[in-house]
């Protein structure tokens, strides 16, 4: 799904120059495309020093002497202070910084928008996990979410807080960004998705004290596990939900 996400990126741009771009919470996939663009330098930002070391090793062969990978949090105003970007790229960023400054989502914006010249791009998913769904691949996408999260919770970490795009909208504008366009794409999760988060339960109730619990969930994710890749195998994927992508301008002042 990324490389088409980051295709639909690059047709809206079209010919325009990308200049100085700033990846605002990067991660391999960004950084792997960002670092394939004409860009006159790249910018990346993580809060997490595990992904950093992950980016560095994407990058290997690739990184020029204008470009930088930076260690920081966006909660900090001192951080980037100043600096301004031509293209701004927050690629599942919001669904993901809440493990580092969580209630904040609404704060981002006004920081992005200091920081952004011409456009920015920004990719999130639509929450689903605390809704029902109709369908039994939905059923199953919930599921494994709220099994996923439940683990996270029961291990100590905080999970992603996602947010619709029609809140993203209101909070780009407020923020001082013009709406230019806003495209949602259906997902189809396969055997990787159910493998990842199958995996990520696992290693979580490995750390919970409580022996007893930790089997129970264990037992619930070998069902779960084994009744979407059943689901999979029989129709090919798991259809639910949707990303979308967003494109904005700073509002031109009035005069």
């Amino acid at each position: 799904m990324a490389s088409v996400l980051f295709e639909h990126i690059e047709a809206l741009h079209g010919k325009r120059q990308w200049g100085t771009f700033l990846d605002a919470g990067t991660g391999v996939n960004s950084i792997t495309w960002v670092s394939g663009l004409s860009t006159d330098s790249w910018t990346a930002v993580t809060g997490a020093g595990g992904m950093a070391m992950s980016v560095e090793r994407a990058v290997e062969g690739k990184k020029r002497e204008q470009d930088r990978l930076v260690l920081g949090n966006w909660q900090d105003p001192h951080f980037l202070a100043g600096e301004r970007f031509d293209t701004v790229l927050a690629d599942y960023l919001l669904g993901a910084i809440d493990g580092f400054a969580p209630y904040w989502q609404d704060e981002l914006f006004p920081r992005l928008c200091a920081l952004t010249k011409k456009r920015l791009y920004l990719v999130g998913l639509e929450p689903y996990v605390p809704f029902d769904a109709t369908t039994a691949a939905g059923k199953l996408v919930v599921e494994i979410g709220r099994l996923r999260d439940a683990c996270l919770l029961l291990a100590g970490e905080r999970t992603y807080r996602e947010y619709p795009s029609a809140w993203v909208a209101r909070q780009l504008d407020r923020a001082g960004f013009e709406v230019i366009e806003t495209k949602r794409f259906p997902i189809r999760y396969g055997k990787k998705f159910v493998d990842g988060q199958m995996k990520m339960c696992r290693q979580r109730m490995a750390t919970v004290a409580d022996r007893k619990l930790a089997r129970a969930m264990l037992e619930h994710v070998d069902d779960v596990e084994r009744r979407a890749l059943a689901h999979i195998e029989i129709d090919g994927g798991l259809s639910h939900g949707a990303d979308y992508v967003m494109v904005a301008e700073p509002k031109k002042s009035k005069k």
